[in-house]
């Protein structure tokens, strides 16, 4: 042994103590999962390949000093060891090894390390994360593990991205910000089954990134919304501005609290604990106020939608067994939703917005400034994650809304999701146009930001296709989201220089069209992020994301989703999907059995919600889907899908609006029927469309009927219900 080993062998066992010590008195250490340590420790694994995301400088020391594995070799970036204090507390604690993780000369280094028997410790990202998400996975350490077969140990470290020892210089930083480990279950990575070794690295390396993704879900959430919020205006600070609306007022997070806790306090003398309270709002920030304020005095908002008609609010109010109701004088006037409101059956109170404020007594405010904004989680009355924390409405475009029950688990679950694979953080601002009662415009384009750091504008309407790029473009906005009827007309309206601040443009709620996608592409250089999940899932299933994205797919599934396919008698390509995870809803309200809360079950079992969307996952995860199974009409015994129709129309006429339903038929059981904005087209176009996509003559529809507008409901999807009535008339 050198005089140098045998001095590192001395002062190891004394330092690593010491250094113990201060790093728990420092960071206040929590560590999670030991037991899956210990497991590892005592077990029979000859190859241990130790994995940990990488947000400071600090990683390698924290992981060797709490990790109990016995000398580990830690590979390490190059760039790294040139820093002498980093290298001294490195040669004082652990070996290591320094290499290029995108070098194949140095993964073969740690392939001889892992089959000598030592035990390994390396960081996939290679370099420290500048995002506070995830960072490129390489694909070196993913074939190493699948080349030795090593047993994965994952390690997931959380607080040390807010150290002055990160890269995230803009963030609010602390000189020892409280760490968490968390040991996950050890698991292993099986070599890829291909006769291409590139092909099996990079599918390898796919299987990792999964991995590194999953790990960012390690904690489930253990809190409510409106904790949430105290929890991300303690992280970044009371005065960091979070929000703007149309009054261009900013607010920040000390502003939402307080508007938070005086109109929950003022409303909860309107309603009683676990009642469900309907809101008749647009988006404003006093809005978003109210239904956090709603949740931390144990109320349940009910987001009601102002454009589904007197028919659908009626059927929202009854399913959920609402009795009060808040709005505002001036939304209703400017809505012109009086008339809807006074047809309204069954509700006990109407409550006011304006009316609140006058309610203010000076009681209540020296309660708020002497005594809620000093201790604003004291104010919250005991809740549960698993608790109600909204009731959002399906759309009705194939039948009567159903009250959708979220919990606070189910929002930040998928929450934590979309921020493990998107990275939305502190410099980002946030365009919201979708409305809140939609969930992809509460969860993703309102909550999303608010509780990650980053800023949102708030605006109360998509429609104005004018005025939107406009903002988007005045506010520097960074990330957007819309649906595909949406996005295709700001296009069309936009100054190409409108949306040159843009890094995200996410689509959902109903699917991209490739005349929308390459528009984008052509005008601002923009690639679109096509998503796709439900209501039910708070929304989101899956999406595209830069690091895995497909052309012309939904995305991959999100982390923490497991999903199954059911096959569908009659159709050849794509099955059912059922998934189940963490964001999946607590039931349904439904108004044939008002206010009895019906548990998501699938054929499945227990807890699966069946999407009833006809999807195909190809061999890469991504998700393609093919259309819905009430969107099938069975024309001469064939089960023939309405968005096909509607594809062979669009191949026909690109610039124009189509939709397909169906009417009854006395001959085949069901014909097919188009309803077109062009008043040009024929059934020779569509036939010809048909032969060019290699679709059957059954799919090509007979009628055809020329409209100046598809009806559409409020989020943006066409409505399917009214179709199929006007394709019933035209039968008739």
């Amino acid at each position: 042994m050198t005089s140098k080993n045998l001095l590192k062998s001395m002062v190891h066992p004394v330092v690593r103590i010491l250094f113990r010590a201060l790093a728990q008195m420092l960071f206040r250490v929590q560590i999670r999962g030991m037991d899956n340590a210990m497991a590892v420790k005592n077990g029979q694994h000859s190859r241990l390949l130790v994995i940990a995301n990488h947000e400071s400088f600090l990683d390698g020391i924290l992981v060797g000093l709490f990790l109990p594995i016995e000398k580990p070799v830690f590979i390490i970036h190059t760039e790294y060891v040139r820093r002498p204090l980093l290298r001294l507390c490195l040669n004082l604690l652990a070996d290591y090894l320094s290499v290029d993780p995108d070098n194949p000369m140095a993964m073969k280094q740690v392939i001889q390390l892992l089959e000598s028997g030592r035990q390994v410790v390396i960081f996939p990202e290679g370099r420290i994360t500048s995002t506070g998400a995830l960072m490129k996975v390489y694909e070196g350490p993913a074939f190493v593990a699948a080349k030795t077969n090593a047993t994965l140990l994952p390690v997931r470290l959380d607080g040390l991205s807010r150290s002055f020892f990160s890269r995230m210089t803009r963030w609010p930083r602390k000189f020892f910000p409280q760490i968490s480990l968390t040991i996950l279950p050890p698991t292993t990575l099986p070599m890829p089954q291909s006769a291409d070794a590139r092909v099996r690295r990079h599918q390898s390396g796919e299987a990792l990134r999964r991995l590194m993704q999953e790990m960012a879900l390690a904690q489930p959430p253990q809190h409510t919304l409106y904790g949430a919020l105290c929890n991300v205006a303690r992280l970044y600070g009371r005065r960091r501005r979070v929000v703007e609306d149309v009054q261009q007022v900013e607010y920040t997070y000390h502003d939402l609290l307080k508007m938070s806790l005086a109109l929950g306090r003022l409303a909860g003398r309107h309603t009683g604990h676990g009642e469900k309270v309907g809101l008749l709002l647009p988006n404003m920030t006093p809005v978003l106020a109210l239904l956090l304020g709603l949740t931390a005095i144990g109320r349940v908002p009910a987001m009601l939608n102002y454009t589904a008609g007197t028919d659908g609010m009626q059927a929202a109010c009854d399913a959920a067994q609402i009795r009060t109701l808040i709005t505002s004088y001036a939304f209703v006037e400017k809505a012109k939703l009086a008339d809807k409101l006074a047809a309204l059956q069954g509700l006990e109170h109407i409550v006011y917005l304006e009316d609140l404020r006058k309610e203010m007594t000076f009681r209540d405010k020296l309660w708020l400034m002497g005594w809620a904004l000093w201790f604003p989680r004291q104010m919250e009355v005991e809740a549960s994650p698993e608790d109600p924390a909204v009731v959002l409405f399906t759309s009705g475009s194939e039948g009567k809304p159903k009250g959708v029950v979220l919990s606070h688990r189910a929002i930040l679950a998928n929450i934590a999701q979309i921020h493990a694979i998107i990275d939305i953080s502190y410099d980002d601002r946030v365009l919201n146009v979708l409305p809140m009662f939609h969930s992809f415009g509460l969860t993703a384009g309102t909550l999303l930001p608010i509780l990650t750091g980053a800023s949102v504008f708030l605006y109360p309407s998509p429609l104005h296709y004018k005025v939107i790029p406009e903002l988007a473009y005045d506010r520097a906005c960074t990330v957007m989201f819309g649906t595909n009827t949406f996005l295709g007309n700001y296009a069309c309206r936009a100054h190409p220089y409108d949306f040159y601040r843009l890094r995200y443009v996410v689509s959902g709620a109903e699917k991209l069209s490739a005349t929308v996608r390459e528009q984008w592409v052509d005008k601002f250089g923009i690639r679109i992020l096509e998503g796709y999940g439900a209501t039910e899932t708070a929304p989101v299933i899956a999406v595209n994301t830069p690091m895995a994205y497909r052309k012309g797919t939904a995305g991959q599934f999100l982390p923490g989703i497991e999903y199954r396919l059911q096959p569908v008698p009659g159709i050849e390509h794509g099955s059912v999907l059922h998934v189940r995870g963490p964001n999946v809803m607590s039931g349904y309200l439904k108004v044939d059995n008002p206010g009895v809360l019906q548990a998501p079950n699938s054929s499945e079992g227990s807890g699966w919600y069946e999407t009833g969307d006809i999807v195909e996952v190809d061999a890469d995860g991504f998700v393609h889907i093919i259309g819905r199974l009430k969107r099938f009409a069975k024309v001469a015994g064939e089960m023939v899908s309405l968005e096909a129709v509607e594809k062979l129309a669009l191949e026909a006429s690109p610039d124009m609006l189509h939709a397909a339903s169906s009417q009854p038929d006395a001959s085949k059981g069901e014909a097919l029927v188009l309803f077109t904005t062009d008043r040009q087209i024929d059934r020779a176009a569509l036939q010809k469309a048909a032969q060019r996509l290699g679709l059957p003559e059954l799919a090509v529809p007979k009628t055809i009927v020329r409209v100046d507008a598809l009806p559409l409901l409020g989020t943006g999807k066409t409505d399917y219900v009214t179709l199929k009535r006007m394709a019933e008339e035209v039968h008739a």
